[in-house]
């Protein structure tokens, strides 16, 4: 039987709250980088998971993914369509196919991160010691 967690302290109820608005506030910006690319937020996630090098099963991504291997595939094949991902065959298994990230992929994995890790403005409005504050009781947070 599923041990029930307790109840977290009001204090940490409280900041995850704030956390979360704070970054549910800042969707929009986000949003607005993804349909810049033509992407959705399914196909910024699978570019996260896509390797240059290292090509993944479909199945494999859609165990990931959370989602069954025909929506995979179709996340897969919008990806491809713009020139951010390729398929290819398995060396030892024909019938196996693998998902691998382009250069082109890559490239705008790496611009989506560099916009994603811009701060938003209620960010850049605290002092620095607020934001050394913040930044090393998130470093915990990360741990």
């Amino acid at each position: 039987m599923p041990r029930k967690k307790s109840s977290p302290p009001p204090e940490a109820a409280a900041a995850w709250r704030l956390m979360f608005e704070v970054l549910m506030s800042s969707g929009h910006r986000r949003t607005a980088s993804l349909v810049r690319r033509g992407l959705t937020p399914n196909d910024a996630r699978a570019l996260w998971t896509l390797d240059v090098d290292d090509g993944r099963p479909i199945g494999d991504l859609a165990r990931e993914w959370g989602c069954d291997p025909s929506n995979a595939t179709f996340i897969v094949g919008r990806l491809e369509k713009s020139g951010f991902a390729r398929r290819a065959s398995h060396a030892d298994d024909k019938r196996v196919k693998l998902v691998f990230l382009t250069k082109s992929g890559a490239a705008v994995r790496d611009e989506l991160r560099d916009e994603y890790h811009e701060p938003p403005d209620e960010i850049r409005a605290l002092t620095r010691k607020d934001l050394a504050t913040l930044a090393r009781i998130l470093a915990k947070v990360g741990k």
